[in-house]
């Protein structure tokens, strides 16, 4: 697809790698333009979980957590997409509440009001019945769950192979061709 214009969130869940390879997936296509926010706590768990060097080296524009006057912030801006990953339960809670009170969830809201896409993928487990409720209520709304379960079919080598089965669907939901293991039976 050519022309998108896709939000990043990263909150502080565990998990940054799945934004590590999102960044370096997205980085290699063309015409793509992405946008990055971080969470006070999600810029904490990704300097710890994938270094300093990685975190400064993140290659698009960041915004502030609290810079509601981000382009995405409005439905008039032309960004497509937003892709929570990791996304905390606490991230997952405020968007399945409305309460867009900081720039990702208010992002979020914007997605869903104006029928985009929005993708939250939670690394949380075990799931307790509020979690699913929020859950439900994402997908209620219009917006899509996929939790950061790899696979195993492709008999991933490294983290980052293991990762890549969760980022290449994420981005297959979101309506990027991408080149991946195809399940055969």
């Amino acid at each position: 697809m050519m022309g998108r214009s896709v939000v990043i969130g990263v909150t502080g869940a565990s998990g940054a790698i799945y934004a590590k390879r999102l960044f370096d997936k997205l980085s290699m296509l063309e015409e793509v333009e992405v946008a990055v926010v971080f969470t006070g706590n999600g810029a904490q768990v990704f300097r710890y979980e994938m270094g300093e060097e990685a975190f400064r080296a993140v290659p698009f524009t960041q915004y502030n957590n609290n810079d509601f006057f981000a382009p995405f912030a409005s439905g008039s801006s032309l960004f497509d997409t937003l892709i929570v990953a990791p996304c905390s339960m606490g991230a997952l809670a405020r968007i399945a509440g409305g309460l867009a009170s900081d720039l990702i969830s208010r992002t979020a809201d914007v997605m869903l009001k104006e029928r985009r896409t929005l993708i939250l993928v939670p690394r949380e487990t075990p799931l307790n019945l509020i979690h699913l409720q929020n859950m439900q209520r994402i997908v209620e709304a219009g917006g899509v769950v996929c939790p950061a379960n790899p696979s195993f079919y492709s008999r991933p080598q490294t983290p980052a192979d293991l990762a890549d089965t969760v980022v290449d669907r994420v981005l297959q939901l979101a309506g990027f061709t991408v080149d991946t293991y195809r399940w055969k039976g």
